[in-house]
């Protein structure tokens, strides 16, 4: 037996679904409800982990193919739209974005930059998070994985300095430094998320969910949205979190040392490090002005990774071994697929205005404090889900059309419950990839993270919906 799948769960999934596909309410079209429980059974497998995420996506697209579950009238048809979802150009964006992010990591350019940062800015225990923290930052536009982006990079980096100064992991000595650090390259990785489309796989597919209610951004769009409030939560958030934890140790003088040394160890910036910067470099500069020269956002993508494949930096091997790459392609083609057709058949909008009707009351309070209380319930949903990307897959359409019915205009509730999938993945130490990686380094408790996330996620709604309704209005998007 294939120990990956957890077969008890997957067959109460297909029991209980297939219950489901006969008990049709009246008001419902026979397609969209269709639709509806293989989406919902294939984000259930992904939140009870029955199989690998991309076996359960794989899974997703062949029962939607056997069961015409869109209306196709062939077979032929069926497998095309079950295979829908790869023709996205956002999927291809995140996927190839992947790849370039593992040039980071090969050629240790993304560890380079930051030692280089402590080395500048880690004067004081602060100071040392401000550094990782624009570390993560200028890796976030071509680093779609937060898990390869903190876990990855940044957060080996954090415990070797928590280590040289003698704060320890499941010890009293943790709160001299550790438990400070890790919970800040947490917090500010969620905020990274945010500012690019790029920089958390689920932007994507908020950008193609939002494009159904009229909501159109770009990449240059969505960071211009971004900029603002995320910008002055980065600044905030670390000093919250330095008030919260109180580290011991205040003043690190040895940080400098210690961020030399492992310069030092790393030798003279390579060859490949300098392709890896300027190829990095060009990508900005065409994802921001690509309009004027005729190229797609993703189109600059695979003009980066086909540059970093010819100058070696990254060989074919390379590419192929991206195991979290090829996941999300499948997967999130999978779900992205379906959520598409739940809007396309009328579910989305259908399931909106059941639930705008029963909130109708709310429409005499001002379209601001419904915001508040709207993305305050997206975000504390997330304590039931075990992926960010499944409960944007699942809710963020619902939500929107919720909102927008209640009368807020859609860029602020669109750009709102878009930041907010990121900003909760801090909520729980199991709500991200990155959580057990942090969370297992031994320097934060179980009921600190709890009560840390919850401070923290709830700082950051009020500081995007307060700079941000400032920003966004300032900037012209309602």
């Amino acid at each position: 037996m294939n120990k990956q799948i957890k077969v008890m769960p997957l067959i109460g999934i297909f029991i209980v679904g297939a219950i489901a596909w006969f008990i049709r309410p009246e008001s419902i079209d026979a397609n969209s409800w269709h639709t509806l429980i293989i989406f919902l059974a294939t984000i259930i497998g992904i939140v009870l982990n029955v199989m690998p995420i991309g076996a359960v996506g794989l899974l997703g697209i062949t029962v939607f193919a056997i069961t015409k579950a869109a209306g196709a009238t062939s077979s032929k048809q069926a497998i095309m739209d079950a295979l829908s979802g790869l023709d996205s150009y956002l999927i291809w964006l995140i996927v190839v974005a992947f790849f370039i992010a593992k040039g980071f990591i090969k050629t240790g350019f993304g560890k380079r930059i930051a030692l280089i940062m402590i080395k500048f800015l880690g004067k004081r225990t602060l100071g040392l998070v401000y550094g990782l923290s624009i570390a993560d930052l200028i890796l976030a536009p071509a680093t779609p994985s937060n898990t390869a982006r903190c876990g990855g990079v940044i957060y080996p980096i954090a415990n070797s300095l928590s280590q040289s100064f003698n704060s320890l992991p499941n010890d009293s000595s943790r709160k001299k430094m550790g438990t400070f650090l890790i919970a800040c390259i947490g917090n500010v990785n969620d905020i990274t998320a945010t500012m690019f489309i790029t920089a958390y796989a689920a932007n994507p597919l908020i950008v193609k969910l939002a494009e159904g209610f009229g909501v159109q951004l770009s990449w240059i769009g969505w960071f211009l949205a971004a900029v603002g409030p995320a910008l002055v939560s980065l600044i905030i958030v670390p000093i919250a979190l330095y008030f919260i934890m109180k580290p011991e140790i205040k003043h690190t003088p040895e940080a400098k040392e210690f961020a030399e040394t492992e310069l030092e160890k790393m030798g003279p910036i390579s060859k490949d490090e300098i392709i890896m910067c300027f190829t990095f470099l060009g990508i900005l500069i065409l994802w921001i002005f690509g309009k004027q020269f005729g190229l797609h956002s993703t189109t600059t993508a695979l003009i980066g990774l086909s540059t970093l494949i010819i100058t070696g930096v990254l060989t074919w091997d390379d590419i192929k071994s991206e195991k979290a790459a090829w996941d999300t392609l499948i997967w999130f083609s999978a779900l992205l697929m379906m959520a598409t057709f739940l809007n396309k058949l009328g579910f989305t909008q259908w399931f909106g205005n059941e639930i705008g009707a029963q909130l109708q009351f709310m429409t005499s309070i001002h379209w601001i404090a419904i915001l508040f209380v709207l993305n305050a319930i997206y975000t504390y949903t997330h304590y039931f889900f075990a992926s960010g990307t499944a409960q944007v897959a699942a809710l963020y359409s619902v939500f929107l059309g919720v909102g927008i019915k209640l009368g807020i205009p859609a860029y602020p509730l669109a750009l709102m419950l878009g930041f907010s999938s990121s900003l909760y993945c801090s909520l729980t130490q199991y709500s991200h990839a990155r959580g057990p990686i942090l969370f297992g380094s031994g320097y934060i408790t179980t009921k600190e993270w709890w009560s840390v996330g919850f401070k923290i996620n709830f700082l950051n709604q009020i500081l995007f919906l307060i700079v941000g309704l400032l920003w966004w209005k300032m900037i012209g998007l309602y």
